[in-house]
């Protein structure tokens, strides 16, 4: 049979290390796809698996987030061909509706279920979705998790609405798609980051405002301040811990906070009383669903928003991509090319 090169997240005393491997190609199931990756990108979520040794199996293969071309179809695939271009779906279970815990236990690339760190892919054929045709498959890459996710936030629970005002927190992946996403709807997005030429290059794509953390380290009296007092109508927390307070305190009456992220850790304990006086809320986001990623295409398609790419590494340098994104220096997406 065929060999194919992947990588597995290997254990190796206490720590996993990526190992580049070869497999044979498994036979295909009626009702499912092979994927030929042309592309795939990393996520925040990637460097907290690659350091969790007891909760992701030995030779897990990793990364959730690729896109490709169908190589070939099973007998009862009917709504893909061969050379269709196709993104995999985070959840590839969850195809629409209300979500089940059930799903997490099969999003790729974490725990017992192999990610898209691959040459090939092999996916059940309503758990892929076809790649707008403007988007190049490095670009198509960056949506599976972050662009899902902010979809889900903003649009699907969020119901953002054309001048209303928007913050997001620093400049990777799911804050730059939000600002974009948003934009297009006719929003306004606050950017905060602790670098003012990131803030500089933010403000170039869109952004209505940048605040710097460090020099402002009151961020959100800020953000009250710039919307004149009345507070900011949807965040996207990210950070965590050291964020949420803050985030609270900036939420404008009536308005939404996403709980998306945990960059500066797990464990936030916010005094949430104020949201009862404002009659706020938060929204808990862990990505999205199949209908979520087909919903958020249309409407990229028909904006034609370029997800911002800062990096792009071969497929031989997959650990100097995992090291920049640790650095967390980047702008936008780190990608891999699968050549």
């Amino acid at each position: 049979m065929a060999k194919f090169r992947h990588y597995a997240l290997v254990r190796a005393e206490s720590e996993l290390a990526l190992v580049q491997r070869e497999s044979e190609i498994p036979k295909l199931a009626a009702d499912q796809v092979l994927i030929r990756m042309k592309a795939a990108s990393l996520n925040y979520r990637d460097l907290l698996t690659i350091a969790d040794v007891q909760g992701n199996k030995d030779g897990l293969v990793p990364l959730s987030d690729g896109a490709g071309e169908v190589q070939a179809v099973g007998s009862d695939v009917r709504q893909w061909s061969v050379g269709d271009r196709v993104s995999t779906a985070f959840f590839p279970t969850w195809r629409s509706g209300a979500f089940s815990p059930a799903h997490l236990a099969v999003a790729l690339g974490g725990g017992q279920t192999d990610g898209v760190l691959s040459d090939y892919v092999i996916a059940q054929q309503d758990a892929i979705v076809a790649v707008p045709e403007y988007l190049s498959f490095e670009q198509a890459a960056t949506l599976p998790c972050a662009g899902v996710t902010v979809w889900q936030a903003l649009f699907a629970r969020g119901q953002i609405q054309a001048g209303q005002t928007v913050l997001v927190q620093g400049t990777g992946g799911v804050a730059l798609i939000a600002m974009q996403l948003a934009n297009a709807a006719g929003a306004r997005v606050i950017v905060i980051s602790s670098s003012d030429e990131k803030l500089a290059k933010a403000k170039q794509l869109g952004a209505w405002q940048g605040i710097n953390y460090r020099a402002t380290p009151d961020w959100d009296r800020a953000a009250i301040e710039l919307t004149d007092g009345i507070g900011v109508d949807h965040i996207l927390e990210l950070g965590g811990p050291t964020t949420y307070d803050r985030s609270i305190a900036a939420i404008a009456p009536g308005g939404q906070i996403a709980q998306i992220g945990v960059l500066s850790g797990f464990g936030s304990q916010p005094n949430m009383t104020p949201l009862q006086f404002k009659n706020a809320s938060v929204n808990g986001i862990c990505v999205g669903s199949v209908e979520h990623f087909k919903a958020l295409n249309l409407f990229m398609e028909k904006s034609r928003i370029e997800p911002v790419i800062d990096q792009q590494f071969g497929f031989s340098e997959v650990p100097q991509a995992y090291d920049y994104l640790r650095a967390a220096g980047h702008f936008g997406k780190v990608c891999i090319t699968i050549d």
